[in-house]
């Protein structure tokens, strides 16, 4: 499965039940083996089976939006240990799974956890972190 955005998350931006700049947002390492995305139907944490969810970020800090694009400072994640990360997504927290709104899926690449810390790093380039 390719990166994207999760079709509920975009609902959201659009009848303003996210707000980026204002909610917290988080994001999750996901390991493949136990997680299918489907960009289409699945809206929240609670569609994501808890044995894919390998580590949780703080809140993502510093979060702007321009001409659509939302951007943040790179995220930290300490002691990360688990399952193999082949994927993150990154999501509305509200604090409870059934209500906490999937936004984005991001691909593409492979860790396995080590105890260290992991560091995200969002792309500098036109589309920061994505765009709408």
């Amino acid at each position: 499965m390719a990166s994207g955005l999760y079709d509920k998350g975009r609902e959201g931006f659009l009848d303003g039940s996210i707000d980026w700049d204002s909610d917290d947002i988080k994001v999750v390492l996901i390991d493949t083996d136990d997680y299918t995305v489907n960009l289409a139907t699945h809206e929240d944490l609670a569609d994501v089976a808890e044995a894919s969810r390998v580590a949780t970020s703080d809140n993502l800090a510093n979060k702007t939006v321009a001409a659509g694009i939302a951007d943040a400072d790179d995220v930290g994640i300490d002691n990360v240990t688990g399952d193999s990360v082949e994927a993150l997504i990154i999501y509305q927290d509200t604090g409870v799974a059934g209500t906490s709104r999937l936004i984005a899926y991001i691909d593409g690449f492979s860790m396995t956890p080590d105890g260290s810390a992991v560091i995200i790093e969002w792309d500098d380039g036109a589309n920061k972190i994505f765009k709408l």
